[in-house]
């Protein structure tokens, strides 16, 4: 077993039932990836998209349970991040999964985000762990270069008004890298708005 799914059954297991039920963490970021395949990286944080399921109460007794110097992060070397939901360049609809081996939980349900729609993600930073990411991805054929373009397509519609837009354009050529030098496909011509 991985040490980021020992770290989620323990934060499970830890976790002192309110009267919120039992919620919905959303993983994003690299923590996605180690969830759903085969891949594995040196990291620390496990990143969860904010939602209104995670009150301020939550969050407080999240961190204090599972983030940065936590027992739970002494314990793993891994810790819990929450991450506003406007930071990341997602469609508008992001995709999220059931994690299978989770659903015996008993206070949270874990989903993680779709492995094309982490790649867009990363295609904004795109931090050297950020590349390396990606080409775990593209190597074991596991970002479809259709499905690649139709989800950055729509976060380029969902952002273009925007203030983030200004962006798009080192959001383009990183696509343009990984096209060019991961998924080795010509490099999408993408006309951006005049006012970008």
């Amino acid at each position: 077993m991985k040490v980021i799914e020992e770290f989620f059954r323990e934060l499970d297991h830890e976790w002192k039932s309110g009267q919120e039920g039992k919620i919905t963490l959303l993983v994003i970021g690299s923590g996605a990836l180690f969830l759903q395949t085969d891949y594995e990286r040196g990291t620390k944080d496990s990143d969860v998209l904010e939602t209104p399921e995670i009150s301020p109460d939550v969050s407080k007794r999240l961190r204090a349970l599972a983030g940065r110097g936590s027992p739970l992060f002494k314990k793993y070397r891994v810790f819990l991040d929450i991450v506003r939901a406007p930071i990341p360049f997602l469609p508008q609809t992001p995709i999220f999964h059931p994690v299978p081996g989770f659903k015996n939980f008993k206070n949270f349900e874990v989903k993680v985000l779709d492995v094309v729609d982490v790649a867009v993600s990363k295609l904004k930073p795109f931090r050297p762990q950020d590349k390396k990411d990606i080409e775990f991805l593209a190597n074991k054929k596991l970002l479809p270069y259709d499905r690649l373009l139709e989800r950055f397509h729509l976060v380029l519609d969902y952002y273009s008004m925007d203030a983030r837009a200004g962006d798009f354009p080192k959001f383009l050529e990183n696509l343009n890298t990984v096209e060019r030098d991961m998924l080795f496909v010509p490099e999408s011509k993408i006309e951006l708005p005049d006012y970008i």
